[in-house]
């Protein structure tokens, strides 16, 4: 009977670990919407800024972009990770921590720092890199302004020469079972290298080419930040959501195992009892 015990408690152990990451899924799920919404609707305008970066700047000097396109020799760098605050969310956390770890090795002999947005990376990466001010908060109140505070963080890190390369490691987007490891480099600006020619119309610009694209040059670094940091907001939900959904399933599978062990050793303790009773009463008439 202690073995039924002992079975009987592991069912409503399971059925209890059931019903939170069945909760824990619901709530992903209602989440990862608002974050899906959010980073589609963003994607057009990010894409349409820099677009229209590109073809201001091709039609200038090479030199045009000033502090922002300097190209100096890499002693320094600097690797923005992007994770989530939470665990509980499949192989999310590890892929990016991962790709910092390698991107960081690619740098052998240079000085490489870590710049993470997020508990998980700034808690694993602590351990073996640089760390500098960490911004777990940032995904209790995810705006625009307060992601704009931390790019301008980085361009002054970039343009007063305390770092030579700037690059953002993050989770992007695809759907909520998929997202893709990305590395992007935020600063230095890479140069436009496109097979479309740029538009030769005759336009007049006020003010000049010059300040048009050294005024959004800041805008699009804002903009190319606020939507990494979008993207592994909304990956983290999907990747909870999909987690929680295989947990729920292992678990529904492990609890209708133990209900079948439960019932086959239930019915081995009868019949063991039943044969003590009918061997008890044939000794009593021997």
């Amino acid at each position: 009977m202690a073995n039924l015990k002992e079975i009987r408690n592991r069912i409503s152990s399971v059925s209890s670990t059931m019903q939170i990451t069945s909760a824990m899924k619901m709530v992903s799920a209602a989440k990862l919407k608002k974050a899906q919404d959010a980073i589609t609707a963003m994607r057009p305008y990010a894409e349409k800024l820099t677009e229209l970066l590109q073809n201001v700047s091709s039609t200038l000097d090479g030199d045009a972009g000033g502090e922002f396109t300097a190209q100096r020799e890499i002693n320094k760098v600097l690797l923005v990770v992007i994770t989530s605050n939470r665990g509980l969310a499949g192989a999310f956390n590890t892929n990016v921590i991962k790709q910092a770890k390698e991107v960081a090795d690619s740098y052998a002999g240079k000085q490489v720092d870590i710049f993470p947005i997020g508990k998980k990376g700034n808690d694993a990466l602590a351990k073996t890199h640089t760390v500098h001010a960490h911004h777990n908060a940032i995904f209790d109140n995810l705006t625009f302004e307060n992601v704009s505070t931390i790019a301008e963080t980085l361009i002054e890190k970039f343009t007063s020469g305390e770092y030579d390369k700037i690059e953002i490691i993050y989770n992007q987007f695809k759907n909520a079972a998929t997202q893709i490891v990305q590395t992007e480099q935020f600063l230095p600006l890479a140069p436009v290298k496109s097979d479309v020619p740029a538009s030769t119309g005759d336009y007049i610009f006020e003010p000049s080419k010059e300040e048009i694209v050294l005024t959004l040059i800041p805008k699009s670094l804002k903009t190319q930040l606020y939507k990494s940091i979008r993207d592994s907001f909304a990956s983290e939900h999907g990747a909870r959501m999909t987690a929680m959904h295989k947990a729920t399933d292992n678990a529904t599978e492990l609890r209708n195992q133990l209900k079948l062990t439960y019932n086959k050793a239930r019915q081995a303790a009868i019949t063991n009892e039943i044969l003590e009773i009918v061997g008890g009463a044939e000794a009593l008439k021997g």
